[in-house]
């Protein structure tokens, strides 16, 4: 396994595009970025470049305000298949292998099976126009107290979701905060999301800071990790308690933990 940066959350006194070498520095290997803008994407390139930091994935445009995903709402499938234009441009520019989409939250009132199905056309769009281009995409449950109303929470509503769509190119994010706060057991749950799992997250319990400052047993999760044969990227994704670079004592033993 891989260990990488989420640059929208970590070092985020830089500039996004010189996020990359602070990241380098620091020991990760390459770097996930939520929401890159058109106009970060030639920094990025160069930066890409002269860091030789590969960025792995980004996310399909969330919404305008303070949306949180567009891809179970039923008013805003012309807007999300925009953002999923907007992102395959992204993707091709940066490079990136893999795209994360967010089904947002749903207008009080929505009817739960009409979302559901919007989210199902949605990620069959978002498959077939990334499949395209060579890049798989993700599909993210998110905790509820986090993000109150977010539409796909709980693993086994996402797992429930892929079985039914079956399309090789859609796999699961799998966010070990998230999925702490949201199953009894995270080892089982990720001995249960197996092969499903297409890209992997965390940050620590309560706070979602550093590893270690929660309550998560990080050699056992990457342990189950490994024993489901993920061998892929694992991305730092967390709230940093101060400033990044002065609660990077983790990193040495999560390394020591993934390979």
């Amino acid at each position: 396994m891989r260990l990488i940066a989420n640059i929208s959350m970590l070092f985020t006194q830089l500039p996004l595009a010189e996020r990359l070498a602070a990241a380098r520095a620091a020991g990760f290997e390459a770097v996930e970025i939520q929401f890159p803008q058109a106009d970060d994407i030639a920094a990025l390139q160069d930066a890409a470049g002269n860091t030789g930091m590969a960025i792995t994935l980004i996310n399909v445009p969330r919404g305008q305000g303070d949306a949180v995903g567009l891809a179970a709402l039923p008013e805003q499938q012309e807007a999300f298949r925009a953002a999923v234009a907007t992102c395959a441009g992204h993707a091709r520019a940066l490079g990136v292998r893999k795209v994360n989409v967010l089904s947002g939250r749903p207008a009080p009132g929505a009817d739960p099976a009409l979302c559901r199905q919007v989210l199902k056309d949605n990620l069959q769009h978002t498959a077939a126009v990334m499949e395209k281009i060579g890049v798989q995409v993700m599909v993210e449950p998110v905790n509820p107290v986090d993000v109150p109303g977010f539409f796909l929470t709980g693993l086994r509503p996402a797992l429930d979701l892929l079985a039914e769509l079956s399309h090789p190119n859609l796999a699961l994010q799998f966010d070990f905060y998230h999925m702490a706060r949201t199953e009894p057991d995270l080892c089982a749950a990720i001995a249960q999301a197996g092969p499903h799992i297409g890209h992997v997250q965390f940050a620590d319990t309560g706070g979602r800071h550093e590893p270690g400052t929660g309550s998560i047993d990080f050699s056992a999760a990457f342990a189950a990790l490994r024993h489901t044969g993920y061998d892929d990227d694992v991305s730092a994704e967390y709230n940093p308690a101060g400033r990044t670079m002065d609660g990077l004592g983790w990193i040495t033993d999560v390394k020591r933990m993934i390979t």
